[in-house]
C-alpha cells in the first residue's frame, strides 16, 4: 500500500471512531434499559422540578460573588481581603450551621405554642414519591441554605472596614443558626404569621429585612468609620472600584432569577410554567424601574447621574418585588420597583442625616425596601393588608432587637471593633496580614 493510500485509509478509520461513539450513545442506553420500565410522566415531572430547583439554588449561591464584588467595590481597597473573607465565611457558616441547627428550627414540628419549630438535626434522606412538585429533601435543603447565607452576608458590607473577624464569625453563626430560622419559621415553616395570613413569596421580609435590620443594629453598635462624620461634617469616603461594584450588581440581578422564580418550587405543568414566567418578568420590570427612579433621584439631587444611587436602585427594585412577584401584574411590578428606587435613596440619606454609617446602603436596600415589599404585597397583591403590616413590622423588630443584643454582647467581649490604628492601616493587613493588591513601589 502506498503512503498516500495508507494515510487515506488511516484517516477513514479515525473519522469512523466518532460515528461509532455516536452510535454507542444512541443505542447503548436503550440496550441497557431494556430490563427497566420506561419513565412515567410523573417521574419526568419529578426530575425536572428537582433539577430546576437545583439550578435555582446554584444561582442564589452565586449571588455571594455579587455581594462580595459590590462590597469590595464600594469600600476602600485596603479592606478588600477582609470583605472577601467575610463573604466566604458567610457562605460556609451559613451552610454548616443552618444544616446543624437552623433548618430544623425553621421547618420542624411546632413547639412553644407555634413560635418555634424543631425536627432534630440534619436532613431527611428518604426521597419522596416521584410525583410532580415533590422535592427531594437534599435539594430542598440546598435551596434553603442558600437563602440563609444571603441573609447573613447583607451585614458584611454595612460594617466594612471596622469589624473584627472573630466577632463577625460569631454573628454569622448566630444569624444562620437562630435569628433567621426563628422568624423564617413564623412564615415559611407554618408558624403564627403564616396562620395570620401574612404573605412573603420569596423573602422581602423573611430574608432581606432580616439581613437589613441586622445590619442596622450592627452599625449602630459598632459606630461610624473614622473620618465619616468628624468636625460636624459628613465626608463620603471614596470607593475603590466602581466597575467591580457594578459587576456585582449585574451578578445579583441575574442571581435573583434563582431567588424569585425558584421560590415557586414546582416548574412542570402549564399553571406552574405560567406563574414562573410572570415571576421572572415582574422581577425584571421592578429592577428596571428601581434603577431608573434611583438614577433620576440622584441626578436631580446631585446635579449629575450618580452610579452608586443607580446601582442600589436596581437592588431596591429587586428586594421590593420579592415578596409579591407572583401576585401582582406587570404594571404593578413597575410601580413597586419605582417606589423602591426612591425609598432606597431616601433611606441612605436618612441614615446619613442621623450620622449612622452604612458603608454600602445595606439597610436602605434590604431593610427599608424589604418593608415596602411586604406592604406592597397587601396593597397590590390582594393579601390581607392587616397581616402584611403586622408581618412587615414584627420580622424587622425581631431581627433588630436580637441582632442588637448579639452585637452588644460581642462588643462587651472586646471582639467587635478593631483599634483606630488597625482601621487606618486597613483590615487586610491588620486582620489577615496580606493586601489584595500589589501597589507600585512595594516589594514583591
Amino acid at each position: 500500500m502506498s503512503t498516500l493510500v495508507r494515510s487515506v485509509a488511516q484517516g477513514s478509520k479515525l473519522r469512523a471512531i466518532p460515528f461509532a461513539l455516536l452510535g454507542l450513545l444512541i443505542f447503548a442506553p436503550s440496550a441497557f434499559a431494556q430490563e427497566d420500565a420506561p419513565l412515567t410522566v410523573d417521574e419526568v415531572a419529578y426530575s425536572l422540578d428537582n433539577i430546576i430547583l437545583f439550578i435555582a439554588a446554584v444561582l442564589v449561591l452565586f449571588m455571594q460573588a455579587g455581594f462580595a464584588m459590590v462590597e469590595a467595590g464600594f469600600n476602600s481597597a485596603k479592606n478588600t481581603v477582609n470583605i472577601m473573607f467575610k463573604n466566604i465565611i458567610d457562605l460556609a457558616s451559613g451552610v454548616f450551621f443552618y444544616f446543624l441547627i437552623g433548618y430544623s428550627l425553621m421547618y420542624g414540628a411546632p413547639v412553644l405554642g407555634g413560635w418555634l419549630g424543631f425536627a432534630g438535626l440534619g436532613i431527611g434522606s428518604t426521597p419522596p414519591e416521584a410525583l410532580p412538585g415533590n422535592l427531594n429533601p437534599q435539594v430542598d435543603f440546598l435551596f434553603q441554605a442558600a437563602f440563609a447565607a444571603t441573609a447573613a452576608t447583607i451585614v458584611s458590607g454595612a460594617v466594612a472596614g471596622r469589624m473584627k473577624v472573630s466577632g463577625y464569625l460569631i454573628y454569622s453563626i448566630v444569624i444562620t443558626a437562630i435569628i433567621y430560622p426563628v422568624s423564617g419559621y413564623w412564615k415559611w415553616g407554618g408558624g403564627w404569621l403564616d396562620a395570620l395570613g401574612f404573605y412573603d413569596f420569596a423573602g422581602s421580609l423573611v430574608v432581606h429585612a432580616v439581613g437589613g435590620f441586622a445590619a442596622l443594629a450592627a452599625i449602630i453598635v459598632i459606630g461610624p468609620r473614622i473620618g465619616r462624620f468628624s468636625g460636624g461634617r459628613t465626608t463620603s469616603l471614596p470607593p475603590s472600584n466602581m466597575a467591580l461594584a457594578a459587576l456585582g450588581i449585574f451578578i445579583l440581578w441575574i442571581g435573583w432569577y434563582g431567588f424569585n422564580p425558584g421560590s415557586q418550587l414546582a416548574f412542570t405543568g402549564k399553571a406552574n410554567v405560567d406563574i414562573v414566567m410572570l415571576i421572572a418578568t415582574n422581577t425584571t420590570l421592578a429592577a428596571a424601574t428601581g434603577t431608573l427612579l434611583a438614577m433620576l433621584y440622584g441626578w436631580v439631587k446631585r446635579g449629575k447621574p450618580d452610579l452608586s444611587y443607580t446601582l442600589n436602585g436596581a437592588l431596591a427594585g429587586l428586594v421590593g418585588i420579592t415578596a409579591n412577584c407572583d401576585s401582582v401584574t406587570n404594571v404593578e411590578a413597575l410601580i413597586i420597583g419605582a417606589v423602591a428606587g426612591v425609598l432606597v435613596c431616601v433611606g441612605m440619606e436618612l441614615l446619613e442625616s442621623l450620622k449612622i454609617d452604612d458603608a454600602v446602603g445595606a439597610w436602605a436596600v434590604h431593610g427599608f425596601c424589604g418593608i415596602w415589599g411586604g406592604i406592597a404585597t397587601g396593597i397590590f397583591g390582594g393579601h390581607p393588608i392587616g397581616a402584611q403590616i403586622i408581618g412587615s413590622l414584627v420580622i424587622p423588630v425581631w431581627a433588630f432587637v436580637a441582632s442588637f443584643a448579639l452585637f452588644t454582647i460581642i462588643k462587651s467581649l472586646g471582639l467587635l471593633r478593631v483599634s483606630a490604628e488597625e482601621e487606618q492601616a486597613g483590615l487586610d493587613l491588620s486582620e489577615h496580614g496580606i493586601g489584595a493588591y500589589h501597589l507600585a513601589g512595594e516589594e514583591v
